[in-house]
């Protein structure tokens, strides 16, 4: 039998506390929305509505640099991070039992386990001690890394949702192991590849450890780019490009749950 759900509003105090929690997480990004319109440059004290911090953040050169160098390594990372999530989730879900695959579950999830800055300074001395210049191409290679299980947690558990007859009715209908996975195994497993590769996407966007530990010259990214302006200053002007990357990275990642939503009502046609 099912185990009974849990009403935990009945428990005294559990209301009160989901509140808190939910204010002590939000409030300052609603408080970091709101001065981004402020007209002063002041960011406590309000002097009136204001797009001309937006403005000047839009026309700043600096910033295009750093968010064209960001997207380039995000769209790069998150490709080549999900084709390997999915390499790696296609051998888990549908390989043969390995003997060690509960250590292979654990490996491909360490970074989420490891503190970032340990993974951090991890790549930066893999990285000299190789010889390999820092630039680009370095937070390119630590990002698709650190994207990996970002991507692979939706794409596994996609895959273990789909049952083992589909592809199975493919293989009786003479359909080759490419041809199952071209026109079975992919299209049903679509739904967590696109949702693993946004959440690769906008981790690898959003990141500045990693990349300020193993970035070099002119390689600087967006969140390295508002770093160096917290450390001149506090604006609104901040404040801007804060709540601009608040929104792309809400909608990426309110996309990837509507996109997973989609994937298991398909399932859920199918069968």
């Amino acid at each position: 039998m099912a185990a009974a759900r849990i009403d935990l509003k009945r428990y005294p105090g559990f209301g009160a506390l989901t509140w808190l929690c939910i204010v002590l997480l939000y409030a300052p990004m609603l408080v970091i929305m709101i001065y981004s319109f402020n007209e002063l440059r002041s960011i406590t004290t309000w002097g009136g509505f204001s797009l001309a911090w937006y403005w000047k953040a839009l026309t700043n050169p600096q910033l295009h640099a750093a968010t064209f160098n960001s997207v380039v390594v995000a769209v790069v990372a998150a490709t080549l991070g999900t084709i390997l999530a999915l390499c790696a989730a296609l051998a888990m879900a549908r390989g043969r039992r390995m003997r060690y695959q509960d250590a292979g579950f654990a490996l491909i999830n360490l970074p989420l386990m490891v503190p970032e800055i340990v993974t951090a300074i991890g790549s930066l001395v893999f990285f000299l001690a190789i010889g390999i210049q820092l630039g680009l191409g370095t937070i390119i290679i630590a990002h698709t890394v650190f994207c990996i299980p970002f991507a692979y947690l939706p794409i596994a558990a996609r895959l273990q949702g789909l049952e083992g007859y589909y592809e199975e009715a493919a293989r009786d209908l003479y359909a080759t192991r490419w041809e199952t996975f071209r026109y079975v195994t992919l299209p049903l497993t679509l739904p967590g590849i696109i949702a693993g590769y946004m959440l690769a996407f906008i981790v690898s966007l959003d990141d500045f450890i990693i990349t300020n530990m193993v970035a070099g010259p002119g390689a600087t990214t967006l969140p390295m780019a508002i770093y160096g302006m917290v450390r001149t200053g506090f604006t609104p002007e901040i404040n801007a490009i804060s709540t601009m990357m608040l929104l792309v990275s809400a909608l990426f990642v309110s996309a990837s749950y509507l996109i997973g939503r989609l994937g298991d009502k398909q399932k859920n046609t199918i069968n």
